[in-house]
Order: structure tokens, then C-alpha cells, then sequence
């Protein structure tokens, strides 16, 4: 497979019979969009502000859930206390992630945030990371955890996710979701990403 490993990342795999329902009332996307590719999402603490990140996979009766490894531990921990008694089995698998630009192989999904990330694929290693990621995703205006994107800090509007297609404002409630829906509807934001551009001068 063409691509590259992505060395940052880890998956779980959700099964059960309401592993769908489970995540629909959690994260900020609506997972019936799963039917079309990678749904991009983050769960937010009931505050509205951002825990974590992720893509989430169709693979045959089960989710796979695509997230940084610097946030899997927490995330899984959350995940596990929100589970309860939902017929729900949440795992880690050992499934690698690749990414690639350019055409994409068979089995491989469009990254939803930005044509320009272009795709992501799951279960076979590529190469060797060789590709500026940071530097296409900071000209495409994506946040990155741990930079942009700070737990417990940051909101997601404010982070860009409705350009990113990283929320959905239709599908019902979720975790943090009246605190979103308010700042969607009822403020103005006040803060944002941006891109800028530094130059030099030479002082005589």
C-alpha cells in the first residue's frame, strides 16, 4: 500500500449491538454519517469544551475510533464510564493507521476535514512519514491536539470543526451539546483560527 504509517495514532474497536446508539449520544457528529466514509468528531465534557478528537471508521458490524495516542488512555476511560450497561465492548486493537495524498487505494476513505489531508486507510502499514502533515494542516487552518486543540480549554466552534465537518447541529443531543448549540446560535465568536504571515525587515 502506498501511504504513510502514521506513528501517533491508536484505534478501538466498539462492537455490540448498541455501539452505534452508544456513540450517536456522545459525540459531537452524527454517526450515520458512517455509511459514507470517516465521520470526524470530538467528545466534549458536559461543560462544551473539548476532551478529544477522532475519526470513526466503518468496519463491517463494528466502529473503529482513529485517535492520537497522546489521548487514547483518557478517552478509553471516559468511554468506559459512559458505557454503563450499554451492550457495548470497547477494545484497543493493534491496526495500523495509514495516510496518504493523491489517489487512494482500494479500501482507503477521504479524510472528511480538508481535501487536502487526503486519505486515510486502516489494517496495512506504509512507508516511512516523509510528507510536511503540519505544514499542510496549518496552511488548511485544521487544529491538532496538544496545540491548537487543548483539553478541558478549547471550544470546538471556536477551533473551526463546523468548517471542519466535525459537528452536526441536527442530530440531537450529545455531551456538551446545549453549550455548543448556544454558541452556534445565540453568540458571536470572539475568537478563531487564523492563518498569518511574518516578514522581515532590514533595519539601515
Amino acid at each position: 500500500m502506498r501511504g504513510e504509517t502514521a506513528t501517533d495514532r491508536s484505534v478501538f474497536r466498539i462492537t455490540g449491538e448498541e455501539a452505534r446508539d452508544f456513540l450517536q449520544n456522545l459525540v459531537t457528529n452524527d454517526v450515520a454519517g458512517l455509511k459514507d466514509g470517516l465521520v470526524y468528531a470530538a467528545l466534549l465534557s458536559p461543560q462544551g469544551k473539548y476532551l478529544a478528537d477522532f475519526f470513526l471508521v466503518p468496519h463491517g458490524d463494528a466502529v473503529l475510533l482513529d485517535v492520537k495516542t497522546d489521548l487514547s488512555a483518557d478517552l478509553l476511560r471516559r468511554l468506559t464510564m459512559y458505557r454503563l450497561r450499554s451492550k457495548v465492548v470497547i477494545e484497543a486493537v493493534d491496526l495500523p493507521v495509514t495516510r496518504g495524498l493523491g489517489d487512494a487505494p482500494e479500501g482507503a476513505f477521504a479524510d472528511p476535514r480538508d481535501p487536502a489531508l487526503g486519505w486515510r486507510a486502516y489494517g496495512k502499514a506504509g512507508g516511512k512519514p516523509a510528507t510536511d502533515w503540519d505544514a499542510i494542516r496549518v496552511a488548511r487552518l485544521v487544529p491538532e491536539t496538544g496545540i491548537e486543540l487543548q483539553p478541558n480549554e478549547t471550544y470546538v466552534l471556536e477551533a473551526g470543526f463546523e468548517r471542519l465537518r466535525g459537528v452536526d447541529f441536527r442530530k440531537g443531543c450529545y455531551v456538551g451539546q446545549e453549550v455548543t448549540a448556544r454558541m452556534k446560535h445565540k453568540t458571536d465568536l470572539k475568537k478563531g483560527l487564523a492563518r498569518v504571515s511574518a516578514g522581515s525587515s532590514i533595519c539601515s
